[in-house]
């Protein structure tokens, strides 16, 4: 009787195990309700060969409320530069929203001076691999910049290939401060080429 206990005990921790994610090293799970959601590599899913960032929501979640897994640049690489996040994701059953991001701090290191989630082309219900940018200037006083991943309601996205590179000024950006009062583009101030 024991040893069948201890072999139940063991399946179920196997299957546990098999189903929680282990954090990529220099991300952290936050959000306004990280424990609402798993988040990390997903080693049952692949693209390219290799596994992936998940982030899956485990209870039912308020469509305002969010999951996100977030690194942090190494801002002087970066200082005086445009800078484009690019990464491919896929969703499943999305309720909400989800979508890249990325912050960009000024003097205030609780003030965003460049921002960018998607909100206004977000990835909802389910969706095949498609490639996403974010676009943002970093001012030469910027304090840091964060980036990342997240859910805004239930679902899951997988996602990888999350990438920062600099970029030249003739590529537009995607500042969500840039938004015109009534929530449209003001294509003046962040597409100045039309």
């Amino acid at each position: 009787m024991a040893r069948l206990l201890l072999k139940s005990i063991l399946v179920v921790a196997s299957i546990v195990a098999l189903l929680s994610f282990d954090v990529p090293v220099g991300w952290q799970k936050k959000g306004t309700a990280p424990k609402k959601y798993d988040m990390g590599i997903d080693q049952s899913v692949h693209r390219k060969g290799r596994s992936v960032y998940t982030i899956k929501s485990i209870e039912a979640v308020p469509e305002n409320r969010f999951g996100t897994l977030l690194n942090i640049a190494p801002q002087e690489k970066y200082l005086g530069r445009r800078v484009r996040l690019s990464g491919y994701m896929k969703s499943e059953n999305v309720v909400g929203w989800a979508s890249f991001w990325m912050s960009v701090t000024g003097e205030s290191k609780y003030k965003s001076v460049s921002f960018d989630n998607m909100v206004n082309r977000p990835v909802k219900a389910s969706t095949d691999w498609q490639k996403y940018d974010i676009v943002l200037d970093v001012p030469i006083n910027a304090s840091s910049i964060s980036y990342g991943a997240l859910v805004c309601g239930t679902g899951q996205i997988w996602f990888d290939n999350v990438q920062l590179e600099i970029v030249d000024k003739t590529v537009p950006i995607t500042d969500m401060n840039l938004l015109s009062p009534n929530g449209e583009r003001n294509t003046t101030e962040v597409y100045p080429d039309k």
